[in-house]
This record gives structure tokens, sequence and C-alpha cells, in this order.
């Protein structure tokens, strides 16, 4: 072996490697930016979740009470509701995760020993679930401790504990699988559209059918939307797929309406598909789109709410994953599947993709045009 062949050799593929500066920029930059993006969001200790709360004593117990839950960090005070329907139909909203239920003899039953209030809490989400119920029943043990002691507000020395009731809703048995399998969907469905899109005309391009095709009377927005239908259909199939799957495999059911469900699945596929689109302009080999679809995959893997609770990213990061159609998604995955929920209570989750989808689609659109026209 002759090193000076081998050293000539490396060298060469050195050259090569600084003047294709796409290729070498993602390799620089991508272990970087994500490593610092999400070292910085991803934390699994879950708080800050979203509680209203539903004083029908209005009494300065019930508000002294509010504040402790509130003052654990875990819980953040939202609203108000008149009743427990108001209350849970803010939990379908999205408008909150948790409601704190006080009853009206709430201060009298304080004094009686036997007081009883409830937490219920949306469990689509075991992991936030199993955090809010967990820190209200320990801080009805303390509480309980204080009130035995005559040490808290209103208590008398030698009292019976106060009951903290929680109620988990959508999930009572806070199966995993029900979280997990809904949003594998979404998932799913951002791999296999954004990398095959990009993949497939960075393809043709490469094998110089692409400007074949430019040249017949077929219009540049025909062949972009003419591409992108086929895959629309192959969306549709893995979907039909994943929820058979789920139905008689892990026994998720869905709850809501499938019309819906496919409905807005339309919105996502068309918006995974426009990236694609735009990922392709960009890249001038498929090596290269493929590693900036990857760097667009990832963000959508731990900041969209599939495996890490939103609430518990910081406030910059929050910001940054409502930019993310895979996070309008699964909430709209998660509350058909899991709650039945309707169009009314998503639609502040549909709109971002309504705008989204052909936004992107367009911007795909004039992005080539601009490149081969």
């Amino acid at each position: 072996m002759s090193w000076r062949r081998l050293f000539a050799i490396a060298n060469k593929e050195f050259i090569q490697m600084r003047r294709d500066r796409i290729t070498f920029t993602i390799m620089l930059g991508i272990p970087v930016i994500q490593l610092t993006l999400f070292g910085y969001a991803i934390n699994t200790q879950v708080d800050h979740i979203k509680m209203v709360v539903c004083d029908m004593s209005n009494s300065a117990m019930g508000r002294e009470l509010t504040q402790r839950l509130v003052n654990t960090s875990y819980f953040d005070l939202v609203g108000e509701a008149a009743s427990f329907r108001e209350a849970k139909s803010r939990i379908d909203h999205e408008e909150a995760k948790a409601a704190l239920l006080i009853p009206p003899d709430y201060p009298r039953a304080r004094k009686r020993g036997d007081a009883q209030v409830g937490l219920i809490v949306d469990a689509s989400d075991p992991l936030l679930a199993s955090s809010a119920m967990s820190t209200a029943a320990q801080l009805g043990q303390v509480m309980n401790i204080e009130i035995m002691q005559g040490e808290l507000f209103g208590s008398i020395p030698g009292q019976f504990p106060m009951d903290v009731r929680t109620r988990a809703l959508y999930n009572p048995s806070l199966r995993s699988a029900n979280y997990i399998v809904p949003g594998l969907i979404g998932v799913i469905l951002t791999m296999t559209m954004v990398l095959i899109t990009a993949s497939a005309i960075v393809r043709e391009r490469e094998r110089g059918t692409l400007e074949s095709l430019i040249t017949t009377p077929v219009t540049k927005t025909e062949l972009m939307l003419g591409k992108i239908v086929p895959y629309i259909v192959v969306g549709y199939i893995q979907i039909t797929f994943v929820l058979l799957i789920a139905r008689f495999l892990f026994d998720v059911h869905v709850q809501g309406s499938w019309l819906l469900l496919y409905s807005v699945a339309f919105l996502f596929i068309v918006a995974s598909l426009g990236v694609g689109m735009v990922i392709s302009t960009f890249g001038k080999t498929q090596l290269q789109t493929m590693q900036m679809a990857f760097f667009f995959f990832l963000p959508n893997i731990l900041l969209s709410g599939f495996m890490f609770p939103i609430a518990s990213m910081p406030w910059i990061i929050q910001k940054l994953s409502h930019i993310l159609p895979l996070t309008y998604f699964l909430v709209v995955l998660r509350g058909i599947v899991l709650k039945g929920t309707g169009l009314f209570d998503l639609w502040s989750h549909i709109w971002p993709l309504l705008v989204f989808a052909p936004l992107i689609v367009t911007i795909g659109i004039l992005k080539f045009s601009k490149r081969l026209g």
C-alpha cells in the first residue's frame, strides 16, 4: 500500500467536500443545532399543567386550595368554570388539561372534617395525567397533616383528613398505547411524505427526466401537483393500515368521526408533501435532500408533543413547536381517536393546517419555477 496514493485520495475527498458546501454545512451544522435545541427543550418532568377551577363554594378556603395547587408550579390557572360541564368542555377544547372541582359546602365540610374535592385530568397523555394526579394527592396528604394538627386556615385539631379525589378522563387505565398509537399516524406520514416527495423530485432532476417534462405543454404547476397526487393516495392507505392495526392489535378504537379524521388528514398530507417539495428545491442530490428532510423530521418527533408534553418545554421552544404542522395534527388525532371530539372543539388546531397546507405547496411551486424556469 502506498501512503502517498492514500493521502492523495483523502486530499481529493476533502477538496470535494469543501466544494460541496451544502452537504458540508449540513454535516457540521445539524448536530450542533439539534444538540443545542433538544438539550434545552426536552424535559421529562411535567409541570405548568393548564388548569381551570370550578369553585362552587366561592369561599376563602376554596381560593386557598386553588392557590396551594398553583404554588406547586405543577399547575397554571387559566380560568374559571361555573359548572362541571363547562370545566369538561374547556378540557375538550384543549384550553386546559385539568379541572379542580370544589363543592358548594366545602367550607362547612372542612369544619366538619369530611371535605371532598375533585380533580379531573385529561389522561389522553398518561405522563401528564400521572403527574397531575400524584401532585394533587401529595398536596392532599400535606393538607391532611396540617388539618389534623390544626395548622390550616379554618381547621380544628383532631379533624378527619380531607379527601382529594382524582379522575382520569378518556384513558382511565393510563395506557401508553392509547397515547402513542394515534401519534404514530402523524409521525409515519411526516417521515414518508417528506422523504418520498423530496427524493422523488431530485431523482428525476438527476436523471434529466424533469427537464424533459418541462419542455412538454404541461405547466409547472400541473407537473408538481400531478407528482404529489399519487402520494396523497399512499398517505390514506398508510392511515387506514395504522388504524386497523391499532384496532385489532392494540385495542385502540376511533371514538369520533372518521370523516373528520380523514378530512384533516388530507390537509396534513398535503402540508407534508409541500415541505418535501420545498426541500427538493434546495437539494442538488438525493443525499442532500434526505439530510435536510431528517433535519425537519427530528424536531417534529421531539418538539411536537409526540413524545414529550409541550407544556414542560421552555416558552421559546413552545412557540417554535407551533410552526410545526405535526403539533396541530397530533392534537386533532388524539382528540378524535381518544375523546370523540368534534370539529368545533378542534377548530383552533385545524385552521393552522388549512392555512399551512396551500401556503407551503405554493411556495414549493414558486421555488421550483424559479429554479427551472
